[in-house]
């Protein structure tokens, strides 16, 4: 990827918006520096410092990131090309340091500064303790002029995370047996997803599974990861895979048993609805509130439509959920470029459910989907 490329093209747009801007280690600061995410803690991991941790970004200047000694040592980071890097030490005072990589910057009285979307409290904290009469702007939504539009190696590198994902699952499929519980299907998922060249999961591998004798629950993973699943029963995967940085997002159906006539015919409409959506996503003629409603007609005509529970889809990138959205009152017109997850679905709490997910790429003709695999219902006996 081109990151100098990258970066002055936020350069020129931060010029008429503010005078600096701060990414913390996030998808902001690796789409524009590459500078890579780690996979997440449930509880967070800080060293002293921390809260300085990221880049400092001016129109006209050398970037500059900051991390504190063990972040850039042990994530990797200590000979990163391409932006000047400044680190703190163990003892060192983090207030000190930023005070110096700012006066590099010559900020003017009362200064506009952007930070990412991600930045932490105790970041901003501090910075107006140290900027006199800052104010903050949104620097993401500055950023996403670039992000939400991707270039054809952007879509190519998202293309490679399909197939790592569609490679993993069909691996999950050849291991899926009755009588495993939720845990057994998504301990494989994780599993096969790193196997095939994940650097993890790009979200919480999830499932929703359902039947006339398995009720559908939604949280309370604690509760029913555990429960043996036993035909009749519909399995419904939502994952994605990690590459170079990008996240994708991933739906197929598996039936545990023969399906009955009412779990086929949920099954061809969530399919119906998804190509619905597909055709819809004309670059540059419809909305995403178009694009939307061209898939949730065909189940809502089947009588169906509150089982849709959700929207259409979202954006997607090096985040699993970026905006724009599939949803009605999300008014964007479509261009080329745009990715989106189409993932229709039925949901039923005592009876036979699906859902289908692919990445989809909005073009003048319709959309281009990532991934084409398992179009069909997959039935284990």
């Amino acid at each position: 990827m081109d990151y100098t490329q990258r970066l002055q093209a936020f350069q020129k747009n931060l010029s008429q918006s503010a005078d600096m801007a701060f990414f913390p280690i996030s998808a902001d600061l690796h789409y524009l520096t590459g500078v890579p995410r780690d996979i997440p803690n449930f509880g967070w991991t800080i060293h002293p410092g921390a809260w300085l941790e990221g880049a400092w970004i001016a129109p006209g200047k050398d970037a500059v990131l900051a991390l504190p000694r063990m972040t850039a040592e042990f994530g990797g980071l200590s000979d990163l090309k391409g932006v000047e890097m400044r680190v703190l030490g163990d003892w060192d005072d983090p207030a000190n340091l930023v005070r110096e990589i700012l006066a590099k910057f010559d900020l003017p009285p009362n200064p506009r500064v952007a930070i990412g979307d991600r930045t932490h409290g105790e970041t901003v904290i501090e910075l107006q303790a140290i900027i006199p009469g800052v104010t903050f702007i949104s620097g993401t939504s500055i950023l996403r002029r670039q992000r939400v539009i991707k270039s054809e190696e952007e879509i190519a590198v998202m293309r490679k995370a399909g197939e790592i994902t569609e490679a993993a699952f069909a691996d999950v499929v050849k291991n899926l047996k009755h009588g495993m519980t939720e845990l057994d299907v998504i301990s494989e998922v994780n599993y096969q997803l790193r196997r095939h060249g994940s650097l993890g999961e790009s979200f919480t591998t999830s499932m929703y599974n359902s039947g006339p004798n398995h009720e559908l629950i939604f949280g309370a993973r604690a509760n029913k990861s555990l429960r043996v699943l036993k035909p009749p029963v519909s399995l419904l995967f939502d994952f994605g895979s990690i590459y170079e940085g990008f996240c994708y997002d991933y739906g197929r159906t598996v039936s545990f048993g023969e399906p009955n006539e009412e779990f086929q015919r949920v099954y061809n409409l969530v399919m119906e609805a998804q190509a619905a959506g597909v055709a819809a996503l004309k670059a540059g003629v419809n909305t995403t509130t178009q694009t939307d409603a061209a898939a949730r007609k065909v189940i809502e005509d089947a009588g169906y439509g509150k089982e849709f529970r959700h929207r259409l889809g979202h954006g997607i990138g090096m985040d699993v959920h970026e905006p724009p959205f599939l949803t009605k009152g999300d008014e964007t017109l479509l261009q080329e470029g745009m990715l989106f997850t189409i993932e229709p679905s039925i949901m039923q709490f005592n009876s036979f459910s699906a859902r289908v997910e692919d990445v989809v790429v909005a073009r003048p003709g319709g959309g281009e989907k990532l991934t084409n695999g398992f179009q069909s219902l997959i039935v284990i006996d």
